[in-house]
């Protein structure tokens, strides 16, 4: 390819809507163009990427037996009504209406046509396992899109879906997904954790996220240095205290604390470490008649160390608030505790609650909590002497950095990743609803087992930039590369020999099956270097007049600090050496 013939439309600044890196610098590389929120242009430089992650994609999923296909964007309401995601999921799921008033959705996700697929085309036990796939442009109606194509509205993404007798078979099938994609996450050349993800409210263990590790990353990924552990924090469990509670030490006080309603401020005014101050958080559930009204609430008290986090997917496998809850109000947190919140306690209630202490708090002694009165706190507080032991002990707190490993093989530490992939065992979630059934070797009908596996193609491209980046721009990984080698000749428009030496390097390199760019625009070489540097070219060979009278072209790789010299007549062996390895 010679860059004349291409589109290069690089820019000195990034606009002023770009908050993260990615964006700021697929913008100034030319990778693609904003048309409206959330919705992106890709242009021919940052389309090359997109192209190379989907041959990656195809080629390992096509080897671990998945069949493509290709679903449409626009579907009908008819099979979302069937799940009841029609009505389940929100404006994120765009409606429309065709010109007979008729109901479609443009696509986020394809469960409910692969599944018609499937209860019409896979009848027998003899047609399973069966995995369809498709690479396919979704939309979902974003609230806020932003950072670019990393939080779009309009994106690409493959999805695949698996198909299986029963649930050994299923999990059989999602093993090979999950290898699968080790495979694709390895060949991109990219620093990325497989961690264990929590799976709903469909249950069980089989959930796994991938994550590009960024230090801009909007997951916390949990992870063991010592061993092979990792989740991600909705997942990562909180192991109880080693060791008993202590004995009571302290009576129990009611103190002025005029003004302090955080455990931080109560903890700094007491002079006390926050770790001995414990938190209230006030939820509730609802019962509800056929007419979607509430008839009765329950209200519920968590108590929390004062420095750990409530992790509401934790708290909502609790039993009582695992069919669903929300956080009270400030009336029914007045009706039960006489006032509102930041005074809160477990003492002295003015109507009863269920009380669940996290783990941590299970078993602390002499604490501190809100007194339930406006200005005051309660010190020295004891389990059994002070307050009956809780209705419930769980864990209910996001993991911090330091904390034990569940494995029981060190310490947990935390860094920050971008999801690019999702596998995921759905079990009968949508076979049963849409009665997606085969018949079994005794001719009766079985519901199908299902697994649903996603990859983000256009987000990877974001992640990766993330993950590699400098002051100068972009370095891509040689897999995802727009172009792998570029080829620079200074002054190839005023010196016939640089212009002959730098064509028949680029004619060698393609002729070698290299993905090369020859760049015959005649631009000065600041600027030439600067456009490859910006865009991340992870190769770069310089052509000049005083090189080829030494005999020499000048090699540098993307992250090295200086130039090295390569004989003319090895430049293109030389080259394609670099690039195998």
């Amino acid at each position: 390819m010679k860059a004349s013939q291409f589109l290069i439309s690089t820019l000195k600044e990034a606009p002023a809507d770009a908050e993260v890196v990615s964006h700021q610098l697929m913008m100034r590389a030319g990778m693609v163009k904003k048309l409206g929120a959330g919705i992106y242009s890709w242009m021919p430089m940052g389309l090359r990427v997109v192209r190379k992650i989907e041959a990656i994609v195809r080629e390992e999923m096509n080897r671990a037996g998945a069949v493509e296909m290709l679903m449409p964007v626009i579907q009908p309401a008819e099979v979302w009504q069937e799940t009841g995601r029609w009505s389940k999921m929100g404006p994120e799921l765009m409606r429309v209406k065709d010109r007979h008033d008729r109901d479609y959705i443009v696509q986020p996700t394809s469960e409910e046509v692969v599944t018609d697929v499937a209860r019409q085309e896979l009848r027998s036990y003899k047609q399973l396992p069966r995995n369809l796939y498709h690479i396919q442009t979704k939309f979902r109606d974003e609230r806020r899109p932003r950072f670019g194509v990393m939080r779009s509205r309009e994106f690409i993404m493959k999805d695949a879906y698996s198909f299986d007798r029963d649930p050994a078979s299923a999990k059989a099938s999602y093993a090979t997904m999950a290898k699968a994609y080790r495979a694709i996450f390895d060949r991109f050349g990219l620093r990325y954790r497989a961690v264990a993800a929590d799976s709903g409210a469909i249950g069980g263990d089989l959930s796994e996220e991938f994550q590009v590790i960024a230090a801009t990353g909007e997951d916390a990924i949990i992870y063991c240095p010592d061993s092979d552990y990792a989740a991600n924090i909705e997942k990562a469990e909180a192991l109880a205290p080693q060791g008993s509670r202590p004995a009571a030490t302290q009576p129990m006080q009611k103190v002025p604390t005029p003004g302090k309603s955080t455990c931080a401020d109560v903890a700094q005014l007491l002079g006390i470490p926050l770790q001995r101050t414990v938190k209230s958080l006030v939820l509730a559930t609802d019962q509800l008649n056929e007419a979607g009204e509430i008839v009765k609430s329950q209200l519920w008290l968590l108590l929390l160390r004062g420095d750990h986090d409530m992790n509401e997917i934790k708290v909502g496998k609790v039993p009582g608030l695992d069919a669903g809850f929300r956080f009270a109000t400030n009336a029914e947190i007045v009706d039960h505790f006489g006032t509102p919140p930041g005074y809160l306690g477990p003492i002295g209630l003015k109507k009863p609650l269920n009380v669940v202490a996290d783990r941590e708090v299970a078993v602390m002694a002499d604490w501190v909590c809100g007194a339930n009165e406006e200005g005051f706190h309660t010190t020295g507080v004891n389990w059994g002497r002070d307050l009956p032991e809780p209705f419930a002990v769980a864990d209910l707190r996001n993991v911090v950095e330091g904390d034990l490993s569940p494995d029981g093989k060190g310490k947990l530490a935390i860094e920050r990743g971008i999801e690019v992939g999702h596998v995921f065992y759905l079990g009968t979630k949508y076979s049963k609803p849409m009665n997606a059934t085969f018949l079994d070797e005794s001719g009766k009908p079985q519901l199908m087992e299902m697994g649903c596996y996603g990859i983000g193609i256009t987000r990877l491209p974001a992640a990766a930039i993330e993950q590699n980046n400098d002051d100068r721009g972009i370095i891509w990984p040689d897999a995802i590369a727009p172009f792998t080698i570029a080829v620079c000749p200074i002054g190839m428009d005023r010196s016939a020999e640089v212009k002959a030496a730098a064509e028949k390097l680029h004619d060698d390199l393609v002729a070698a099956g290299v993905d090369v760019i020859l760049d015959d625009r005649g631009e000065r070489p600041g600027a030439m270097f600067a456009d490859w540097e910006l865009i991340g070219v992870p190769h770069r060979i310089v052509v000049s007049d005083r090189g080829l009278k030494e005999g020499q072209l000048e090699y540098q790789h993307r992250r090295d600090a200086a130039a090295t010299k390569v004989p003319v007549a090895e430049a293109s062996a030389f080259l394609r050496g670099r690039v195998q390895a």
